[in-house]
């Protein structure tokens, strides 16, 4: 049992996603608890995504998401320490690296030519006029993003998702310089290469140095670097 009736009431009930729910004062009287309680149950269901409330059309349950669940947590340590995002940068490197062959296989020609025209998009920003730079962080998000969108698992996408925002948060797509973007956007074309001609090892290697990247930039060798990181150079033909 949850510590929530209105949850209860909508695991009980097998109400699906876009299945409108009873007025507070239904529920109310169903549930036999009092409406402030019920108001109460009901605005951590909507902030945790669970539900939308919305005029004319009441209650509705809506698809599961994870992002909203630790959003607000997430934020609430990156305003306490931000370097906490570091923390949780690592913990989504490893995710994408224990992923990575689960999920690259999914995607299709239609993604791959997107992961080209983020590329290109990318590369018209960052070689623009060098007086008005423009950060391809957009095109960075939704690289990464797209890489992962066809995992049948929503904690993972969740995660990630949540990266993103606090990457935004902690405005590290501001910190960088104009040479550390052109590295990193000549590795993501490497890797959607590598994708592309099915080298999908050699890809997520790419892959692991990229997110290294600035580690990389101080003289660490690959070699070293995947040695301490937990992601081992691994011959799909010997797994």
């Amino acid at each position: 049992m949850l510590d929530s009736d209105l949850l209860n009431y909508i695991v009980e009930h097998d109400k699906q996603p876009g299945d409108q729910l009873p007025s507070l004062a239904e529920l109310s009287g169903l549930l036999n608890i009092n409406i402030g309680k019920l108001r109460e149950q009901l605005e951590v269901a909507r902030v945790h995504g669970i539900v939308e409330v919305r005029p004319r059309t009441g209650i509705r349950v809506k698809e599961y998401d994870f992002l909203p669940a630790i959003r607000l947590s997430l934020r609430y340590a990156l305003a306490r320490d931000r370097g906490q995002f570091d923390a949780f940068s690592e913990v989504r490197n490893h995710l994408e690296a224990a992923f990575w062959h689960e999920a690259i296989p999914l995607l299709d020609g239609e993604d791959k030519a997107r992961l080209r025209n983020l590329i290109d998009a990318a590369w018209r920003k960052l070689e623009s006029d060098p007086t008005r730079i423009q950060i391809p962080h957009q095109e960075h998000r939704a690289f990464h993003l797209l890489t992962f969108s066809h995992l049948a698992n929503p904690f993972v996408k969740g995660l990630l998702e949540a990266y993103w925002e606090a990457y935004e948060a902690v405005e590290r797509n501001l910190y960088a310089d104009l040479d550390y973007w052109r590295e990193a956007w000549t590795y993501h074309e490497r890797i959607l290469d590598l994708i592309i001609a099915g080298q999908f090892e050699a890809a997520r290697i790419a892959f692991v140095e990229h997110t290294r990247l600035l580690r990389l930039n101080t003289g660490v060798s690959f070699e070293t670097l995947a040695a301490e990181t937990l992601y081992p150079i691994i011959d799909p033909a010997h797994e």
